[in-house]
């Protein structure tokens, strides 16, 4: 009878610990896939369900796009932001197509003539002086374009979060909203998990109870007595040769493995994150504000080397913008003395191995978060790719070649499709070839 009870007691404390495991196991799941809704959630930018008026040509406000992000974000925002001059939005019901056009083409000689909206948007903003450009009639008509549609996409899109019309960004809906079932089903294992606990702490004390009792005040046979007062030899663990042994392996795997990742590793700078001179953020930069990569890294399309931008493009912003911050107080310091900002380099490549920024993305159109990750997202920028060789040729071996239009490929493309199935890649042009790389 009383070794029943005793192993029926052992059997509820290995049912606790499984229910234990089995529950903090849905717990991590649930938080597991509340964070993944979380994190994927209504996506910003997003033009889902939204619509587009006006009928424009999605090619023209493409067009208008690039032209808008090379060359008008650094100073305007699409919407109502204020950056350096006003936000654009509903531009176009402000203004005359007509008087749009004069003013982005030479704003100064409009202010010259005289005329009267022209000169109080210059007072209004500091007599900030807005650059000219050499649009035509039609690049400017699809700049236009493009802040329209912004406009027309930011309305059309439906106020809906978590599958709930109507509900305001931020608000709490689904299975984030107060007294939802996922919140009640979380409290409902806490709560077990509780009582649990307070149950194995009772059959632990009454057990403890109960083989005092017995052994004070009942006279046991040789078989009950041994299992009353029967303890546990741990020292028969350490002391196994078995145990012994599997720990010495593990030891030795996971020395192996550490060594192996040491020396696989070596050379590889991803995930590197210097801490900078000045605190700048590409996620405020290229993310919010939009601002082209092009025009802070100027030979990006045209040198082998993306440049660092200089303080000089730092101020065409900053003599205006956030004049008192204290980072943009290093910039002025340093063109004040003359000296260049001595940015840390983060992308590197070994000197035997040679690399054409300029033909990678001029002449293979690779966008910039190919290599760099999503470089818009970091507030401070650290190397996303590996950059080994292997990365390398995957790419080289993956990645189509744009071969139309250029005749250059043509006798190319013809002998690859006489000889081949695939598609045409980098490396069937000969991307993989020592010498590309190394000479």
């Amino acid at each position: 009878m009383i070794s029943c009870i005793l192993k029926t007691q052992s059997k509820i404390f290995y049912t606790f610990l499984l229910a234990l495991v089995v529950s903090f196991g849905a717990l991590a799941q649930g938080a597991s896939e509340q964070a993944e809704v979380a994190q994927k959630g209504v996506e910003p930018g997003s033009t889902e369900g939204a619509s587009v008026d006006g009928g424009a040509d999605p090619a023209v406000i493409d067009a208008g796009a690039a032209l808008f992000k090379n060359n008008c974000a650094v100073c305007h925002s699409a919407g109502s932001d204020v950056i350096v001059g006003p936000g654009l939005k509903g531009v176009t019901g402000r203004r005359s197509e007509s008087w749009l056009i004069s003013w982005i083409k030479n704003s100064q000689a409009l202010i010259q003539s005289g005329d009267a909206e022209a000169v109080a948007v210059y007072n209004e903003y500091n007599k900030q002086a807005m650059p000219s450009f050499a649009f035509s009639d039609d690049e400017v008509r699809s700049i236009l374009a493009y802040i329209d549609s912004e406009a027309n996409t930011a309305a059309a899109v439906p106020t809906t979060v978590g599958g709930v019309e109507g509900a305001a960004p931020g608000q709490n809906v689904g299975t984030d909203a107060i007294g939802a079932v996922g919140g009640y089903l979380d409290i409902i294992l806490v709560v077990l998990i509780v009582v649990l606990i307070v149950l194995v702490v009772t059959l632990l004390l009454i057990t403890s109870l109960l083989k005092n009792y017995l052994n004070k005040n009942r006279q046991l046979d040789e078989y009950d007595a041994e299992v009353v007062n029967q303890r546990f030899d741990f020292s028969k663990i350490y002391k196994s040769k078995a145990v012994r042994t599997l720990v010495v392996l593990i030891f030795v795997v996971v020395l192996l493995d550490l060594t192996i990742d040491k020396v696989m590793g070596v050379g590889i700078q991803q995930g590197y994150q210097p801490k900078q001179p000045i605190a700048f953020s590409h996620k405020l930069h290229a993310g919010e504000h939009q601002i082209n990569c092009n025009y802070c890294h100027t030979t990006v399309y045209e040198s082998k080397s993306a440049s660092i931008p200089s303080a000089n493009i730092c101020m065409n912003c900053h003599s205006q913008i956030q004049t008192q911050s204290p980072e943009i107080q290093k910039i002025y310091r340093a063109i004040e003395r003359n000296e260049p900002i001595e940015w840390v380099r983060i992308h590197n490549l070994p000197d035997l191995a040679y690399f054409n920024h300029s033909q990678h993305t001029q002449v293979g159109g690779v966008e910039c978060q190919t290599c760099h990750g999503p470089i818009q997202e970091m507030d401070v920028v650290y190397q996303y790719s590996p950059l080994t060789m292997g990365w390398c040729i995957d790419c080289h071996r993956e990645t189509p070649l744009n071969t139309e239009g250029n005749q250059y490929y043509d006798n190319l493309v013809q002998l690859h499709e006489a000889s081949s199935k695939g598609a045409f890649t980098v490396s069937s042009n000969g991307g993989t070839e020592c010498s590309k790389c190394h000479y």
